[in-house]
């Protein structure tokens, strides 16, 4: 019996991979390449890689590159020659904005300019997608690099799979939900999403009984692990989550969102890598841009997603984002009404909310 791997499966097979620090092979045509994270490289990794022959590279996206000072020649990526005597850390260094400061000497950094970038832009992705700093190291090939990764086991992806993997959004599954007396309503339900890419599951809160006909009041809740659990002053999610829930409370019936997109999608431990950033005086875009990571890396249209399978086809949506709003009505969920929902400015985060209005556009 053959068992077949779809798209979603085996793009989910190689961010675990990088993740855990094993090399993908990647196909498109006749071109090969292997490719692992940067942030999970070893020394003895790098060892193999050489003596397989050919040429190392380390990819960036155009926005560490710029910090790098490195010619994004491919647009938004930057693909730098790795020097024949550069150890794993050089290369780690490269890809990760800690460094910046302890190694400030790494360039000048030669990038490569012509050929096919399209598998270089998939490992990339994949380091994204596993929630690691956003590069990778690649050495390229033919037949023989293929012959030698299927000997060693090593999984496999083509530029088709990349291509015919269906978004998150659109392949959530109902697994499970409960009645849940909250303290904002006695009348709680949790309903939990789960991805069939085996990502992290997402949540709804259904408070009270909505009527589907009607917008109902909802609001779509990024997770916040510092500001939402540990009460950190930095951020206003915290806040913006308890009167959601109050607001949604107040009036007996709504929808919360709890979206499993830490840190603007970048994940906590990169969260944390722009806080750290931030601690040496760059905003909260600058700091991300610094890693590699665009302004926002979330994805709404999981939200859009949960609310059709619960029956919703129109809110009144609890944001100060305009983005949240194209997004949901791009998506196909009528957005009614915006509902401000202007809360936990401090002295700490006074600085960041005035960034998210002036580089991000929220309305404060």
């Amino acid at each position: 019996m053959n068992f077949h791997l779809s798209a979603e499966e085996r793009v989910a097979r190689a961010q675990a991979d990088f993740r855990i620090g094993v090399p993908v092979l990647l196909r498109a045509g006749e071109a090969r390449m292997l490719a692992l994270a940067a942030e999970t490289l070893t020394a003895d990794r790098l060892d193999e890689l050489r003596a397989l022959g050919g040429e190392i590279d380390v990819v960036v996206t155009a926005r560490r590159a710029e910090t790098l000072r490195a010619r994004a020649y491919d647009g938004d990526i930057a693909r730098i020659a790795v020097p024949a005597d550069a150890a794993a850390a050089w290369l780690r260094a490269t890809a990760d904005p800690a460094s910046d400061l302890k190694m400030p000497m790494k360039g000048p950094y030669a990038t490569r300019r012509g050929g096919d970038a399209a598998l270089a832009r998939v490992a990339v992705q994949l380091a994204k997608q596993a929630h690691l700093l956003p590069a990778a190291v690649t050495l390229g090939g033919g037949a023989e690099l293929e012959a030698r990764a299927l000997a060693a086991g090593l999984g496999q992806l083509s530029i088709a799979d990349v291509a015919n993997a269906r978004p998150e959004a659109m392949a959530l599954e109902p697994v499970a939900d409960a009645r849940v007396p909250l303290e904002v309503s006695e009348a709680g339900r949790v309903h939990v999403f789960r991805p069939r890419n085996g990502g992290e599951e997402h949540y709804a809160v259904e408070i009270g009984a909505p009527d589907r006909r009607q917008p109902v009041l909802s609001r779509l809740h990024s997770a916040c692990f510092t500001g939402d659990l540990v009460g950190s002053l930095k951020c206003d999610c915290g806040p913006q989550l308890r009167a959601a829930l109050a607001q949604i409370g107040a009036e007996g019936a709504g929808v919360l969102l709890y979206l499993n997109q830490e840190g603007r999608g970048i994940g906590l431990a990169n969260k944390m890598r722009a806080y750290s950033l931030q601690d040496q005086g760059f905003d909260t875009v600058e700091a991300n841009h610094r890693i590699g990571f665009e302004d926002d890396e979330r994805d709404f249209r999981i939200g859009t997603e949960i609310l059709k399978r619960m029956g919703f086809s129109a809110v009144r949506l609890m944001t100060n984002n305009p983005r949240k709003v194209s997004m949901m009505e791009g998506a196909g969920v009528a957005v009614t009404e915006r509902v401000p929902l202007r809360v936990g400015e401090n002295a700490h985060n006074r600085g960041y909310l005035a960034v998210k209005a002036a580089k991000s556009g929220h309305l404060l």
